[in-house]
């Protein structure tokens, strides 16, 4: 069974679930929707249009599951003896936020610790330095960690073949470049500091010969809705930003990118460590010292918002050499190319099923997987048009001080 609690959660499961289960006739899964986030809107249709068998919340207590995996560690799971497979829904345990079950800041990715008490969680990790970082702030999670690797950054690897193809998906000629604006959620990140800038780059480069596109975390789309954020972002979508659409099209789109502006998300981490380009315009205090998303802050160049933006993003793409970001990389994630074949072994342990015939192990090399241009689905620019965006309302809400609820 998998425990659906918002998008981003939701799909970073169904980004790995059919590789890990493919062709296996002995394994059902049935998705259930935990509707009690804030971020939760969207969870369905996403579900739906994936083709998800989805049961009601309440039923949950009903069955009996071999198996609870989610990438939420934060769902109200039933009492019961099956174990539960907690995956990140990011790189490892870079951030802090609020606690929905309480007014304190919690660790981001980490289950309560009646769940770790109850010796049924198993929380998946990237590398071996996150489970140090759990023994000292959460000493109940000792033994209850799985090494596995992390199969969106192989994914990203691999997919670095089909550049190409993703840049002419998105309209990037030869000779162009493109960049990147990455935000992540809450008043910290780039969005919620600096909305004008996609706006001020756009203005600021020279359009025949930059595109630029942005990629904007799934809970800022389940907080406002597709059609406030883009009425947020319309004199930059009137202007040509290419508003990558919230579920699977940032994955190609990073792959695409020559240079990525971007604050302390995951989507930055992921940049880095692909080795793109990278000028960080924000980084706030909720990311976690001490991890891999300190280790970029010390390295990348910070975008100075008030100063030449394009002179910003040439010194960037000029002075970026292919081995800047290698010890980002080297702490976030062990052993990459083998993530999912680690995790698929995980997965079957814990069913107490056998690998399938003929199935990769975990000791052996997989086939690579790689992105299709078709993720990238049609570009916020041509939706904006399409919404005829001269009627929308603007309201009387700052886009700073919209952003900065999303917390």
């Amino acid at each position: 069974m998998v425990a659906a609690r918002t998008v981003t959660s939701t799909v970073r499961v169904l980004e790995s679930l059919p590789a890990l289960l493919r062709d296996d006739h002995r394994v059902t899964v049935v998705f259930a929707y935990d509707p009690t986030s804030a971020f939760g809107a969207g969870v369905l249709d996403v579900l739906r249009e994936t083709g998800c068998r989805v049961m009601p919340w309440e039923q949950l207590a009903d069955i009996t599951p071999d198996l609870i995996l989610s990438a939420s560690e934060n769902v109200d799971l039933p009492e019961g003896d099956c174990p539960v497979l907690i995956l990140p829904h990011g790189v490892g345990f870079q951030k802090l936020v609020p606690d929905s079950r309480g007014p304190r800041e919690r660790l981001s990715g980490v289950v309560p610790d009646a769940l770790l008490e109850s010796g049924r969680a198993w929380l998946a990790i990237s590398h071996p330095s996150q489970e140090e970082q759990l023994l000292a702030t959460h000493p109940k999670a000792a033994g209850r960690t799985l090494l596995v690797g992390d199969p969106c950054f192989d994914e990203l690897t691999a997919s670095r073949a089909m550049r190409a193809a993703y840049r002419e998906a998105l309209g990037v000629a030869e000779g162009q470049r493109l960049v990147m604006v990455s935000s992540t959620w809450g008043p910290t990140s780039l969005l919620g500091t600096q909305p004008d800038l996609p706006a001020r780059l756009l203005a600021q480069l020279p359009y025949d010969n930059y595109k630029v596109g942005a990629i904007v975390h799934p809970n800022v789309w389940s907080a406002h809705g597709a059609w406030q954020l883009r009425a947020l972002q319309a004199s930059a979508l009137d202007a040509g930003l290419m508003l990558m659409p919230a579920v699977h099209a940032w994955r190609p789109a990073l792959v695409a990118a020559d240079v990525l502006v971007g604050d302390h998300g995951s989507v930055s981490l992921y940049g880095a460590s692909c080795g793109t380009p990278l000028l960080l315009a924000a980084f706030g205090a909720d990311a976690v010292p001490d991890t891999a998303a300190h280790t970029m802050a010390a390295l990348a160049p910070r975008l100075d918002p008030h100063g030449n933006l394009r002179e910003q993003i040439e010194d960037a793409l000029r002075e970026h050499t292919p081995e800047r970001y290698a010890e980002v990389s080297t702490r976030a994630f062990d052993e990459p190319g083998h993530a999912l074949a680690r995790l698929r072994t995980a997965l079957y342990h814990l069913l107490r099923l056998d690998l399938p015939t003929g199935c990769d192990r975990a000791e052996g090399e997989g086939p690579e997987r790689r992105l299709e241009p078709d993720l990238l689905g049609r570009p916020g620019a041509q939706q904006h048009a399409d919404d005829q965006h001269g009627r929308h309302e603007r309201g009387t809400a700052s886009p700073a001080s919209t952003y900065s609820r999303i917390s």
